[in-house]
């Protein structure tokens, strides 16, 4: 999340600056609110907005989140916004999404599933270049690349970091990305052991005569495409 402006509408003394550490060790930009009338405040009154995407607890000491975030719409203020709450019932759920929420995450969570979430709605939201055409294709089924000059067996974690540097071909896809997408939550994956996996993908790439993987030194790879 790195860069990414989150405002944080959360009136729990403890777990509001725990969810501010987490999302700044992500690297987000975060403000806070304790209160409806201080979101909204700090929204402005639209219709752009200084956020990328807003965490908003429904039970607010002022006012009810569900209505927090219409007053945010009315605003014509379409940042994605995911609503905390300790209720889990269907009505609660879809009285969120038609009070202008895009999604939902019940109390407790996992910290992971919520920067998991929050990733998800940012990259949905923001205008997204294409990738660069290129010659490969991944095979699912499979778990196979194939190129102009054949095809190529792929291990689940060299197909998943293929994919993600296929998804941004002609763009940087940093380190700590590849890691996510790479190995489950949580695991300890060394430097060197991603960069052996980048430099089997450059064999597998180059035996089918596909694109090309470049390492931009201290930031992460690139897949630079082109039309097979």
């Amino acid at each position: 999340m790195d860069g990414v402006r989150v405002l944080v509408v959360e009136d729990d003394r403890v777990l509001r600056p725990s969810l501010e550490r987490l999302l700044r060790q992500a690297g987000a930009k975060v403000v806070t609110a304790a209160t409806g009338a201080e979101a909204l405040r700090a929204v402005g009154p639209g219709p752009a907005a200084p956020f990328d995407v807003v965490v908003l607890d429904i039970g607010l000491p002022d006012s009810d989140g569900r209505d927090v975030c219409q007053a945010v719409r009315a605003r014509g203020v379409e940042v994605p916004v995911l609503f905390l709450t300790a209720r889990e019932g269907k009505h609660d759920l879809l009285s969120g999404y038609a009070a202008g929420g895009d999604e939902y995450l019940a109390k407790p969570f996992h910290a992971g599933e919520l920067l998991a979430r929050l990733g998800a709605l940012v990259r949905r939201s923001m205008p997204r270049r294409p990738p660069a055409p290129t010659s490969l294709v991944l095979d699912p089924a499979g778990h196979a690349i194939t190129g102009p000059g054949g095809e190529q067996a792929l291990t689940p974690t060299e197909y998943r970091l293929l994919a993600a540097l296929l998804a941004a071909a002609g763009q940087v896809v940093r380190r700590h990305e590849l890691v996510r997408a790479g190995w489950p939550d949580g695991a300890h994956v060394a430097e060197n052991t991603l960069d052996q996996y980048v430099a089997r993908l450059r064999r597998r790439t180059a035996a089918v005569g596909g694109a090309a993987i470049t390492t931009v030194h201290g930031v992460g790879y690139r897949v630079d495409g082109h039309a097979g």
